[in-house]
C-alpha cells in the first residue's frame, strides 16, 4: 500500500530562506531510498544519517522503495538543514498515527547517527520568514538562542528526532524554551580615541567619518598611527539599532563558523589580511558564501596595507561602495548578499613606506613610488570619500601632549549629527543618492563658490564633488548648523588633500 506524508522546511539562497516542501513516498518493492529535487552532495548523504538516527531513537525503518522529494524540484538544496523533516516524513508515512500541526510548522534540523540533532546554517533568516508566513520553526536546541532575537517567533526547541515525533503525535505537550542569549555580557575592550596622542587631523578626519558614515583612507608612514585610528572607529560609532542588529546577524547566520562570534549589538568589524582571494573578499565560490564586505555589514570593513591587495579584489568593490550590495552570479543561481559597511583604509606611500615622512630613509625613485600608488586605480579612489595624509610627529612633542578627548565625548558628538540625519533625510549622509543631493546638501552662495574653484582647480570629478558636498554635510551636522556655509566646504575639501 502506498503512503505519502509531507512536511515544511527551508533552503537557504543567499540570505533567502526560501519554503521547501519536503514530501515522502513509501511503496512496496526492493529496500531503496532515492532522494530528488536537484540535492547536493550533502543531501543526498542525509538519507545514511536519517537511517541511523531513526534506527537509534528506537523506531523501526520502513521496508520497500522510499522515494524522497524536495520541492520545487528546480531549487538547489544543499547542507544536512532537511535530516530531521526527512526523518519525520518517513516516520508519518510509515505510522498509522495522526499527526497535528505538521501544516503550519516549519522544520530544519541536521540529525547525527544516534538522532540527536546538531545546529545548521541560517537559523535567524529561517525564524524571521517563519515569522512572515505565520507558522511555528522548529529547530535544534543548540542553534535557537540567536533565533530567539525575531520579534514574534514562534519556537519549537528539540533535542533530537525522538523529542519532534512526540511533540507532533501529542506525548510531548511543549517543547524547551530557546537558552538564554546574554546580549550584555562584558566585553574588555580598553581601546579609547584618547590613546592617540597627536594626529589632530586625523583624529577629526575620524570624527566626520564616523558622523556621516563616509569611507576613509589613510595614507602615511609606518608609525604615524593609521591601524591605532582605525581600530578606535567602533569606539565612536552608536551600537546597532534592533533592526540593524537583525539585518548583521542574517549574514553571520549563513556564514559557516561566524554565529555567535560578537555581542547582538555590538557593530561588526572585518580586518582581512592583504592576501585574501577576491571571492574571500566580495563572496563567491562553487557554492556561494558571503564574503569580508557582507561579513562587516552594518560595521567596519578595514583594510590595512590597500595596495597590496590584488588589483582585481580591490576593482571589485567599486559597486559595493556605492550600491551597498554584492551579487554573485553564478551558472545556476544570482545571489544577492548585503553590503553596507564602511570602509576604513591605510597604505604606506611607497614600497619601503618611508616616502615623504622627512627622515631622508626613502630609496625609492619617482617612478616606483608612482608605480606603487597606482595599484590603487583612480575610480576606487573616487568612490573614498575622505583621502588623508598622515605625517610623523616629533617624539618629544607626543610625550608632551595630554591625552586627548575620550571616546564617549567624541561619541556624543557623533550620535547626535547622526540623529540629525536619520530624521531629516532619512539616511546618513554618506548615502544620500544623487537625486536628493542638491536638496539636502544645499549650499549658500559663497560656499557654493569656494567649491566650483576647488572643482576647477583640483580637477574633481563630478563624483567628487558630491563627496564634499556630503562630508561638508556631516561637518555641519556635527556643528548643529541648518545648511553647510564655507567653512565646512573648507573642512571637507582638506579632507581629500589626496586629489591636490
Amino acid at each position: 500500500m502506498e503512503k505519502v506524508a509531507v512536511f515544511q522546511s527551508r533552503a537557504m539562497i543567499g540570505l533567502e530562506p526560501a519554503p521547501v516542501a519536503v514530501e515522502v513516498h513509501l511503496s512496496s518493492g526492493l529496500p531503496r531510498t532515492t532522494i530528488v529535487g536537484l540535492p547536493a552532495t550533502a543531501v543526498r548523504e542525509s538519507k545514511e544519517r536519517v537511517r541511523s538516527a531513526i534506527l537509534a531513537s528506537g523506531f523501526t525503518f520502513p521496508s520497500g522503495r522510499i522515494t524522497i522529494n524536495l520541492a520545487p524540484a528546480e531549487l538547489p538544496k544543499d547542507g544536512g538543514r532537511f535530516d530531521l523533516a526527512i526523518a519525520l516524513a518517513i516516520l508519518a508515512a510509515n505510522s498509522r498515527i495522526a499527526l497535528h500541526k505538521t501544516e503550519e510548522t516549519e522544520v530544519i534540523g541536521e540529525l547525527s547517527l544516534n538522532g540527536s540533532l546538531r545546529q545548521v546554517l541560517g537559523t535567524l533568516p529561517c525564524a524571521m520568514a517563519s515569522v512572515a508566513a505565520g507558522r511555528r520553526l522548529m529547530l535544534p536546541f543548540p542553534g535557537a538562542g540567536e533565533a530567539a532575537r525575531v520579534p514574534g517567533a514562534r519556537l519549537l526547541c528539540v533535542e533530537g528526532l525522538l523529542d519532534a515525533w512526540q511533540y507532533f503525535t501529542g506525548e510531548l505537550a511543549t517543547c524547551l524554551p530557546p537558552p538564554a542569549f546574554d546580549e550584555d555580557r562584558p566585553v574588555h575592550d580598553h581601546r579609547d580615541i584618547s590613546d592617540v596622542r597627536g594626529q589632530p587631523l586625523a583624529k577629526r578626519a575620524l570624527e566626520v567619518a564616523a558622523a556621516g558614515g563616509h569611507h576613509l583612507l589613510m595614507l602615511g608612514s609606518p608609525g604615524t598611527g593609521k591601524t591605532m585610528l582605525a581600530e578606535r572607529l567602533t569606539t565612536i560609532l552608536p551600537p546597532l539599532t534592533q533592526s540593524e542588529a537583525l539585518d548583521a546577524a542574517a549574514v553571520h547566520s549563513v556564514a559557516k563558523g561566524q554565529s555567535g562570534s560578537r555581542r547582538w549589538r555590538e557593530r561588526p568589524v572585518r580586518s582581512p589580511h592583504h592576501t585574501t582571494s577576491t571571492a574571500g573578499l566580495i563572496g563567491g565560490g562553487s557554492y556561494p558564501h558571503p564574503g569580508e564586505i557582507s561579513l562587516a555589514h552594518r560595521g567596519v570593513l578595514f583594510l590595512d596595507e590597500l595596495g597590496e591587495f590584488p588589483r582585481h579584489a580591490l576593482e571589485a568593490l567599486r559597486e559595493p561602495l556605492e550600491s551597498g550590495r554584492i551579487v554573485v552570479s553564478r551558472a545556476n543561481a544570482h545571489i544577492e548578499y548585503p553590503a553596507k559597511f564602511q570602509l576604513v583604509a591605510a597604505m604606506n606611500p611607497c614600497r619601503c613606506g618611508y616616502h615623504g615622512d622627512g627622515t631622508n630613509r626613502c630609496r625609492c625613485t619617482d617612478e616606483a613610488v608612482k608605480a606603487y600608488c597606482a595599484r590603487v586605480s583612480g575610480p576606487l579612489l573616487d568612490r573614498i570619500d575622505i583621502h588623508l595624509r598622515l605625517s610623523r610627529s616629533d617624539r618629544g612633542d607626543i610625550r608632551a601632549l595630554a591625552p586627548g578627548v575620550s571616546s564617549d565625548i567624541v561619541g556624543a558628538r557623533v550620535a547626535a549629527a547622526r540623529d540629525i540625519q536619520l530624521k531629516e533625510r532619512g539616511c546618513l549622509n554618506a548615502e544620500i543618492g544623487e537625486s536628493d543631493l542638491r536638496r539636502c546638501c544645499a549650499l549658500d552662495p559663497t560656499a557654493l563658490g569656494l567649491l566650483e574653484a576647488a572643482a576647477s582647480q583640483l580637477m574633481l570629478s563630478e563624483r567628487g564633488v558630491g563627496r564634499i558636498q556630503r562630508i561638508a554635510r556631516s561637518i555641519a551636522d556635527l556643528a548643529g548648523c541648518e545648511s553647510a556655509r564655507a567653512e565646512h566646504v573648507a573642512e571637507a575639501i582638506n579632507l581629500r588633500r589626496l586629489d591636490a
